[in-house]
């Protein structure tokens, strides 16, 4: 990957925010790899040396690792018995399976697993997937390399954009810019079923991009799709009155609204389209090389 340096930062700076000593060991694939789409981790393996990206982009993930390392030194300090930044690693047919855990509190029944993430008041106000994903892939490398139960998962989020007056003033926004999320933990069986499709998912898209042939296509999901909704809209109101999936469900609730055509007429439907929300911005850093992004979002042949 080229590091560019659009904004003239000194040289250190550049350094300091470009620095990574990041290893998966001899895996494989690694659990963020694992739990994202094989489409988009084979063609950052192929355009590895074609990618850029600015060393201002770097900013917050050099801070998510500052908070990291305050938090484990404040662990160490402590002389607290948790287990910090441990890799974990598990065969899976052929493959090897690894994950850098952050914390690991261990207790007679079970595995208390802790995860820092500095992210987003959206991030936490609205459920992701991945991040139950990623927890319980870290469970089931505890149970599969250490032979040890899982009891608890938590996440622990430190939100950039936390302010306190949207605090004091929205009903559901976060009430501190720290907020600890607990995560349910799968049973053994669907850590199992979830691990051993991913996996073979990943497995078969390696083969492909070795042998030339088609990459299995991002999921809606992987695509973080927003579906088309049909908003019912009154005329001099900005937000409108209710979102429905279709457009014959928001006729009808335009016709229930008042029989009258004079009533009718300062409601209207107003259709909002769908997107895939991680293709058209600036979270998929292949999205030029990805001939579905090309067809499926530009229209191309």
């Amino acid at each position: 990957m080229e590091i560019t340096n659009n904004f003239g930062l000194p040289e250190f700076v550049v350094e300091a925010l470009t620095f990574s000593d990041y290893s998966r060991g001899d895996a494989q694939i690694s659990v963020t790899q694992l739990i994202d789409s094989p489409r988009i981790v084979q063609l950052q393996k192929q355009f590895a040396d074609e990618q850029k990206k600015d060393a201002v982009d770097f900013v917050w993930s050099r801070f998510g690792t500052s908070v990291h390392n305050m938090f484990e030194e404040s662990l160490k300090a402590a002389k607290s018995d948790a287990i910090t930044e441990e890799r974990l690693f598990t065969d899976w047919r052929g493959w090897k399976l690894s994950g850098a855990i952050d914390v690991q509190e261990v207790h007679e029944d079970g595995v208390i697993i802790s995860d820092f993430k500095v992210t987003s008041v959206w991030s936490v106000i609205n459920d992701k997937p991945a991040w139950h994903q990623q927890l319980n892939v870290y469970a089931y490398l505890v149970r599969k390399a250490k032979g040890q139960a899982v009891k608890k998962l938590q996440i622990v989020t430190l939100l950039r954009d936390w302010s306190r007056r949207k605090a004091e003033q929205e009903r559901n926004y976060p009430s501190a810019p720290i907020v600890v999320i607990d995560i349910p933990v799968w049973s053994d069986e669907q850590q199992d079923q979830y691990v051993g499709e991913q996996m073979q998912k990943h497995i078969d898209a390696e083969f492909d991009a070795a042998t030339e042939q088609p990459l299995i296509a991002c999921t809606g999901e992987e695509m973080w799709e927003k579906a088309t909704v049909y908003a019912v809209m009154r005329k001099g109101r900005k937000s409108a009155i209710k979102l429905f999936p279709t457009e014959l469900a928001a006729e009808d609730r335009l016709a229930s609204l008042d029989e009258s055509s004079a009533a009718n007429s300062i409601h209207y439907i107003e259709t909002r389209a769908g997107e895939k929300t991680r293709c058209a911005g600036d979270w998929c850093n292949v999205s030029q090389w990805c001939d579905q992004y090309q067809s499926e979002v530009w229209g191309a042949k």
